[in-house]
């Protein structure tokens, strides 16, 4: 059974083959590493897993959708829904404090506030941030600030949730702390994980590393 499925992605740039037919299979529960040197392709990639960019060729499947077929504000909907994203640089909202930027997709989704609000806080609580939800990201460590983005790619119980570089911005400490706080989450919820990164320590502890190179993945 597959979570996620990539049959012959391709993806040019002029002139330049980025990615030249790349087929990965994710399964439920997963915790997979992308790595490659820089140029590789790994963003691309990520990009196109995540729906934010749409290939030139090729197929992406997430939870039995075939995702590519959908129009614009279906793919935006779905995104929202059912795909959560963590990124190196953790993208807050400064004017809202932690609790308000974990709801955001929620509310954007539509979903009751109450119900919104009440599970942020629950997310924020797993993530040992109970103390910390009326601060404003200025007021939190570059650690916490990362653990209020997992939050919030969480909070709409996502399928699948991308990483790209998550730790990259933070100390080998608190680098150490959210790695190890992907795989809490995979065992406790269940939660699927694609990670982008350069953290050689990182890559050896998913369930598996895939490599990008030239334009092609390898096991």
């Amino acid at each position: 059974m597959s979570l996620l499925q990539t049959i012959d992605i391709r993806r040019n740039y002029g002139n330049l083959a980025v990615l030249k037919g790349i087929d990965l299979t994710i399964k439920p529960g997963e915790v997979v590493s992308i790595v490659g040197a820089s140029g590789a392709g790994k963003t691309t990639l990520l990009q196109i897993l995540g729906t934010l960019d749409r290939p030139d060729a090729g197929e992406l499947r997430i939870a039995d959708q075939n995702v590519f077929a959908l129009n614009d504000r279906q793919l935006a909907k779905f995104r929202n829904e059912r795909i959560g994203f963590v990124f190196q640089f953790n993208n807050l909202l400064p004017e809202f404090t932690a609790l308000e930027n974990v709801c955001l997709p929620g509310f954007i989704s539509g979903k009751d506030e109450g119900a919104v609000r009440q599970r942020a806080t629950e997310l924020l609580e797993k993530l040992s941030l109970q103390d910390r939800m009326k601060n404003l990201p200025s007021q939190l460590s570059g650690g916490e600030q990362q653990r209020v983005a997992v939050a919030r790619a969480l909070i709409n119980q996502p399928a699948i949730v991308f990483a790209d570089e998550p730790s990259g911005n933070l100390d080998s400490r608190n680098a150490e702390d959210l790695h190890q706080l992907f795989f809490q989450l995979r065992d406790e919820l269940g939660q699927t994980f694609i990670i982008v990164t350069h953290n050689e320590a990182l890559a050896a502890l998913a369930d598996r590393t895939v490599t990008i190179r030239d334009g092609l993945l390898f096991n």
